[in-house]
């Protein structure tokens, strides 16, 4: 893993757009920060860039880096959930703006898998985590389902788990408000 790892942060690192597993499907990733990174993933994806993506972190001690005021209620769900969820969170901040919804939000995924949280805290930013489909298409839950087309777009694919059979699913998707509302789009 280790190896996989630092090409993986190379690509990062120059810009580039990785393939990899994470704690629910397979995903496309880059820097967050990169507007042109972000850019690419969407090409690679065939989506409209007003359809925003979520991104990954390690921590959720690094929230305020990236978002203007993080929700009370955001930090107790972070505690009580043992499945992936994704926040949407308001008042998005230091990320690329091609990423931000026009609402100025972000989905944000704080992951538990060894890989993605090694990747994450080496590469010290979040990294976009999108399906690793192009828009339209169904989610690929095994790397084996992945559209070669895909594969081909990306300038690395990760070696991890690429032999993992088992079943994944997407994230949960909960919207927070900051005065403690909040909106289930997708358990």
């Amino acid at each position: 893993m280790h190896n996989d790892i630092k090409k993986a942060l190379d690509i990062l690192h120059s810009g580039g757009v990785i393939l990899y597993p994470t704690d629910t499907i397979w995903g496309i990733g880059c820097d967050a920060t990169n507007p042109e990174a972000v850019k690419r993933v969407y090409e690679i994806k065939k989506r409209e860039d007003s359809k925003a993506m979520l991104v990954l972190m390690e921590n959720p001690n690094r929230l305020n880096s990236y978002v203007d005021e993080v929700p009370e209620i955001a930090w107790d769900l972070i505690d009580a959930t043992d499945k992936p969820m994704t926040l949407i969170y308001p008042g998005a901040k230091n990320l690329a703006p091609n990423l931000i919804n026009s609402d100025q939000t972000i989905g944000i995924r704080i992951t538990t898998e060894e890989f993605t949280q090694n990747l994450i805290q080496r590469f010290k930013k979040p990294i976009v985590s999108t399906s690793a489909n192009q828009s339209g298409e169904p989610s690929p839950a095994k790397f084996d389902e992945i559209d070669e087309e895909i594969k081909e777009a990306v300038d690395y694919i990760v070696e991890y788990k690429q032999d993992d059979l088992s079943e994944n699913k997407a994230s949960s998707i909960i919207k927070l408000g900051l005065g403690g509302e909040f909106e289930i789009l997708r358990s």
